[in-house]
């Protein structure tokens, strides 16, 4: 959990998870309109890749980002107050969800996906 939506301590946040992955992997991030994503550049230089951004209210843009942020509120519905959410229900999730089969990915898992073309994936 990130304890501002300050830039710096955003795009370290996201660097910081993502460069865990295998070198190429991370080809694009989508962001929104907000100034947390004002450091998108210096995203882009560490990790190799590009950024989109989508026009407000306009949520078709990003249509795979929407229903995983569907799937999300599952386990954590609106009003959550996310100061109380866990680290451990947070990997919760990611788990439940990266092991959840895909119609998009032949009703295999990304898990699956990651481990075919990467190997094991990072803790």
């Amino acid at each position: 959990m990130l304890g501002s939506k300050k830039s710096l301590i955003t795009s370290n946040a996201v660097v910081k998870r993502l460069s865990a992955y295998p070198s190429g992997f991370v080809q694009s991030i989508t962001y929104d309109n907000g100034p947390e994503n004002a450091r998108h550049l210096k995203i882009n230089e560490k990790l190799g890749c590009l950024s989109y951004f989508c026009l407000p209210y306009h949520s078709w843009e990003k249509g795979a980002v929407e229903q995983v942020n569907g799937l999300i509120r599952r386990y954590l519905p609106k009003g959550t107050d996310f100061s109380m959410v866990t680290e451990k229900q947070i990997q919760d999730i990611e788990r439940d969800l990266n092991t959840r089969p895909k119609k998009c990915l032949g009703y295999r898992t990304p898990i699956e996906i990651y481990n075919e073309l990467y190997g094991a994936l990072p803790d």
